[in-house]
């Protein structure tokens, strides 16, 4: 091969995991795009000097075979996930839930643990975990999905405890409210009005490139240097139930 670090980003076929593997590229890494929608991650991989791979992380079958067709790896960014829906808990489908957690938690833990073998073997491996502020503060209408981020913080931070002494950076970006093609739509099932409503009258919430920057900066500090959690908001964000909203006039 040519001699660059490789990093594995999961879900980069869109958002913040295809903004991640331009950023990762641009910063000199060999990026492996995986993810289920092969059109996507072969028209990016094409523009980026990456590689293209299928992959359903929720698939440990599929995800061993990934892990063993790989000659190197240097970095995991795991960030496929997702939500699903806004109801109560009362009135919620365990479905929903379910599937979230199949892919937010154990997505996360199927990607990590196959491709633990080649970070250590690497000498300076870093998994990134793509979490979200939805893993500290529980709100009306988030049910499963913050369960599974809560999941996806707590991978994060017993990793970092249990490799302490290896050299194997575990890093977790948790970003607030941002706009990225497709997840709130996904949320409230196709409805754009809903999901436009996440984000009435906040003038700039975050972009899938803003996220992306911060985990690329984490990524390329020196290896002595693990940034433990880092939590990004657009300004307007104070809190997750406190965000400043411009109203229209007149």
């Amino acid at each position: 091969m040519d001699g660059r670090k490789v990093a594995v980003v999961t879900g980069a076929s869109s958002g913040i995991g295809a903004a991640t593997a331009r950023g990762l590229a641009a910063a000199g890494y060999r990026v492996v795009l995986a993810a289920r929608r092969a059109e996507r991650i072969e028209a990016l991989a094409e523009e980026v000097g990456g590689e293209a791979r299928v992959l359903d992380v929720t698939d440990r079958a599929a995800v061993d075979a990934f892990a063993a067709s790989l000659d190197r790896v240097d970095v995991l960014v795991n960030n496929a996930g997702g939500a699903i829906g806004a109801e109560s808990v009362e009135s919620s489908d365990p479905g929903d839930w379910l599937a979230m957690y199949q892919v937010n938690v154990m997505g996360v833990l199927h990607v990590t643990q196959a491709l633990m073998p080649a970070l250590r073997a690497s000498g300076d491996g870093t998994v990134v975990v793509l979490s979200s502020t939805a893993g500290f503060t529980a709100y009306e209408g988030g049910g499963g999905y913050v369960v599974a981020k809560h999941g996806a913080h707590a991978i994060a931070g017993t990793l970092r405890l249990e490799l302490c002494g290896e050299p194997i950076r575990v890093i977790e970006i948790a970003p607030g409210m941002v706009r990225t093609e497709g997840f709130a739509v996904n949320r409230f099932r196709g409805d754009e009005e809903k999901a436009a409503a996440v984000y009435a009258g906040v003038a700039e919430p975050l972009t899938a490139e803003d996220v992306a920057d911060t985990v690329v900066w984490a990524v390329t500090r020196p290896p002595h240097v693990n940034v433990d959690l880092l939590v990004v908001r657009p300004r307007a964000q104070a809190a997750q139930h406190k965000v400043h909203r411009e109203h229209p006039k007149g």
